[in-house]
């Protein structure tokens, strides 16, 4: 892809004060795109801001919780107010929390549901609306989860909605796709990040179980995240790329 790929494109990125949706966030503001920022963290979105203006880009940051349906629709509304349009969006925000299923508490369950299910639908349906109001046509992107395709131990309900948004993608090319809307998801493996990397262990653990010899970075994500919403998969829709260095091809557990 071109430095310039994006130019004239303005996308929404949740959950990207740090890693993955920082990465990408970047990434496509150096491309060209404007930028609406979110994160529920003041101080992580606002230096996610500041370091993409000091690299040049444009964007802004809008602090909230990317579960709250109103709060869905004021980020669409700013994007719209602040860079004339929205034409991509990438419902990257999401929570794990780790859990036996036996024990699996009702909060924890209708917290993960909230963000990564709920969350995500309401991004897609808010941005798909503005999108058709534009005739311009645009792309969606959620992220997802190797989770959602192998078993992993006290994931059952993180592993269920990452499967969930997957199947959310496919259902929305059959009423997307004549408006010209792509939809896609990523699923990443295990990656590097500020959060991962709180784990001593984690870089060395799925570096001897990943295939590729290493985890993947956030660069490695964003790189796919950024494949799909561009021009160049205008013709590419209701699909998953998994970026996880063929974990999932011998699936062995880090326990």
């Amino acid at each position: 892809m071109t430095a310039e790929n994006f130019t004239g494109q303005v996308a929404i990125i949740t959950g990207a004060g740090q890693g993955i949706g920082f990465e990408i966030a970047k990434q496509i503001a150096l491309q060209g795109a404007a930028v609406l920022i979110n994160d529920v963290n003041q101080e992580l979105a606002n230096n996610a801001v500041t370091a993409i203006k000091n690299l040049g880009g444009n964007c802004i940051a809008l602090v909230g919780d990317a579960a709250d349906i109103d709060f869905i629709q004021q980020m669409v509304d700013t994007a719209v107010q602040q860079f004339g349009k929205l034409t991509i969006a990438i419902a990257n925000a999401g929570i794990t929390l780790y859990g036996d299923f036996l024990e699996y508490p009702a909060s924890s369950l209708q917290s993960v549901m909230s963000l990564n299910l709920l969350g995500s639908f309401f991004l897609a349906q808010r941005a798909a609306r503005q999108i058709i109001k534009q005739k311009s046509g645009g792309s969606i992107l959620f992220m997802s989860s190797v989770t959602g395709h192998q078993a992993h131990k006290d994931l059952a309900a993180y592993g269920m909605t990452k499967a969930g948004l997957e199947m959310l993608a496919k259902s929305l090319v059959v009423e997307l796709s004549p408006l010209q809307i792509t939809v896609n998801t990523v699923a990443p493996g295990a990656t590097l990040t500020e959060r991962t990397l709180e784990d001593e262990s984690y870089q060395d653990t799925w570096s001897r179980i990943t295939p590729m010899g290493r985890p993947a970075n956030v660069q490695d994500v964003a790189n796919a995240v950024l494949f799909l919403v561009s021009p160049q998969a205008k013709h590419i829709t209701g699909q998953n790329i998994v970026v996880d260095g063929g974990w999932t091809a011998v699936s062995t557990s880090p326990y």
